[in-house]
């Protein structure tokens, strides 16, 4: 269990800690010479228990909230401090209001230097830590009296951690590694080493990690989990690993960063969330309010735009945030706003999209979302809405792939979504058919634009693979038909390709002659020849390799034959120009031709006078 201190300052933080752990938590010199806490501090102990409870100091000055909220992100419970003497203090309120924010519900109330004051005294105290409490999720936590000096009520305190201990639930650590770092040090014979708490999953000596938002790359050399030396850190534990690769370094990891799985690297600078703003907010927070945004031990400058009214104090609507440079965060993430100054808490909430639009983000589909994104299963109701994308879905919320749920390339679809893109498909081929009796059938990127939803190209094609497999569609190369759909000929035009045909795949087949001799030697109108030849290549019989010359399909075909067999001959995966036009003795400007035909379809990759074969593309012409 982590146990995060929160309260005023001088009401007795690191005083307590010490008292229940006998680690002074105070590490800095100017810590222990000015006598208040400066930066994070950590201890930790057997309470009794068996387990080891750590401990997460905080400052308590109103100048260092940005520090004690890099501390409060991922703890169990709070040890909310409250002085005898003075009572309920504003960073008492700040604290508390933050621990609401991240939403934080389990507390005990430590009411310290109980040894200053009288009962009655404690008894007016308490009344105001009730009242304080009330409107928050710690309504109702126990408030326990004690003395760091004399030693009384540290014992029924210590008591009540360990029960707080036995029923702490165990984290997700069989989900991808988050380790949120909020220190990096150097220690001699070691190297670099960060310290935080491990969010989710667990790492290992010997895991290969990255360092978000960067994208360092990293291999465990070390791990220390709870203050002890160990092979595997897990989730709910405060952890010092140490890190080893080329990029590692010292000054290379800031707080703030995430140590992460590799899959799970996808940083982003404009988040969609839902935004609760504190009553104590002197307006409502409106389009491009500056803000500083914390999220576990992260702080980023921030633009708050709402999705719909300006969000008034002490309501709560979604807005999309955008930062001042990325971060390694995840969907469900928590986070606190607080104004640019630092002088006071503004609101937070939940991150709930890692990838919106910069434009349209207030429509009616996108405001859907959202609000399907705040439910505890919002996958089945985002369907509803539009397609996901599963890799993103599970990666952005930091889950392992799901591998079960339909989806074409990766991408699902509803049920009604499925049969509304199938009943596009056939509405609309029947229609083109209708339409253009003589062409062979819609391309298939002019079909995908024309459907919603629109898909991505790769799961649009997989999604007609799939139409096709089931026999509701063809695919013919780029063209998609309806089955039974056949173009022919009209008798004019059979006629003169019953005369071209035999000269296209005769002898001189890889240099056939051109439409203006064929004009002249049949003796036809050139415009008609040309016409009836170009509707020869929407059916597949030929392929018009440059102006007015084409080929018969057949017989590009062979020539891609050939270009296998020179790139299987050539040194390499290149091979010179010539190879191939010394195979069809065809002339050099003919060859040149036909390489540039290959080319422009990307059959073939170009650099000077070599080429290479793109086996992305070999499968074209079938």
């Amino acid at each position: 269990m982590i146990v995060g201190t929160a309260g005023h300052i001088d009401h007795g933080k690191t005083a307590l800690v010490k008292a229940l752990t006998g680690t002074d938590a105070d590490r800095l010199a100017e810590e222990k010479a000015r006598g208040i806490t400066i930066d994070l501090g950590f201890a930790y102990a057997d309470l009794g228990g068996g387990g080891v409870t750590g401990f997460v100091d905080v400052p308590g000055h109103e100048r260092l909230i940005h520090t004690m909220l890099a501390g409060a992100g991922g703890i169990d419970m709070a040890l909310l401090i409250v002085a005898a003497d003075d009572g309920i203090m504003p960073q008492t309120r700040e604290h508390l209001a933050i621990l609401d924010l991240l939403g934080l519900n389990r507390a005990i109330v430590a009411l310290t230097k109980c040894d200053l004051v009288d009962d009655d005294r404690l008894s007016q105290v308490r009344a105001q830590i009730g009242g304080a409490l009330a409107p928050t999720l710690l309504a109702g936590a126990p408030v326990m009296p004690v003395s760091a000096v004399t030693g009384a009520g540290i014992d029924a305190l210590r008591e009540a951690l360990i029960r707080a201990e036995a029923a702490t639930a165990a984290r997700a650590d069989a989900l991808p590694l988050r380790m949120s770092v909020d220190r990096s040090f150097t220690l001699s014979g070691a190297g670099t080493v960060v310290t935080g708490m491990v969010v989710q999953g667990r790492v290992s000596v010997g895991d290969q990690v990255v360092i978000g938002p960067e994208g360092i790359a990293a291999r465990v050399r070390g791990v220390h989990a709870q203050n002890r030396a160990a092979t595997t850190g897990v989730a709910g534990q405060r952890c010092a690993v140490n890190l080893a690769g080329e990029g590692i370094a010292k000054d290379a990891i800031h707080r703030g960063d995430m140590l992460m799985a590799p899959e799970l690297l996808a940083p982003t600078d404009r988040i969609d969330a839902w935004l609760s703003v504190l009553p104590s907010e002197p307006k409502p927070v409106g389009t491009w309010f500056p803000a500083r945004l914390h999220s576990h031990a992260a702080e980023r400058g921030a633009r708050i735009v709402p999705l719909g009214d300006p969000i008034r104090p002490g309501e709560g609507g979604p807005v999309q945030i955008v930062l001042d440079r990325p971060v390694a965060a995840a969907v469900g993430d928590r986070f606190v706003l607080r104004d640019v100054s630092a002088s006071r808490t503004i609101g937070g909430g939940r991150f709930l999209d890692l990838r919106p639009p910069a434009r349209r983000r207030r429509t009616p589909e996108r405001l859907a979302l959202i609000g399907a994104a705040r439910l505890p299963d919002p996958l089945p109701r985002m369907l509803d809405i539009a397609p996901v994308d599963l890799r993103v879905f599970f990666r952005d919320r930091g889950l392992p792939q799901d591998d079960r749920i339909p989806n074409f390339a990766g991408v699902a679809l509803s049920d009604a979504h499925l049969a509304g893109l199938r009943h596009q498909l056939t509405e609309q081929l029947a229609a083109f058919h209708e339409e253009n009796p003589d062409m062979p059938g819609l391309g298939r990127e002019r079909l995908r634009l024309s459907m919603q939803p629109r898909l991505p190209k790769d799961a649009h094609l997989a999604f007609l693979r799939s139409e096709a497999a089931e026999g509701r569609v063809v695919l013919d190369g780029a063209f998609l038909r309806l089955p039974g759909h056949s173009v022919r000929l009209s008798p004019e035009d059979e006629a003169i390709w019953q005369r071209v045909h035999p000269v296209l795949v005769g002898e001189q087949r890889f240099r056939p002659p051109r439409v203006r001799d064929f004009a002249t030697e049949f003796g036809v109108d050139e415009r008609e020849l040309r016409r009836a030849m170009r509707l020869t290549q929407k059916l597949g019989l030929t392929d018009q390799v440059a102006t007015d010359h084409f080929f018969a399909r057949e017989v590009t075909v062979e020539m891609l034959a050939i270009l296998r067999d020179v790139a299987e001959q050539a040194e390499g995966d290149w091979f010179a120009a010539p190879a191939f036009r010394d195979r069809l003795n065809n002339g050099r400007k003919v060859a040149i031709e036909i390489l540039d035909f290959f080319d422009r379809l990307g059959v073939t990759i170009r650099r000077g006078d070599m080429r290479k074969l793109n086996p992305h593309r070999l499968d074209l012409f079938g």
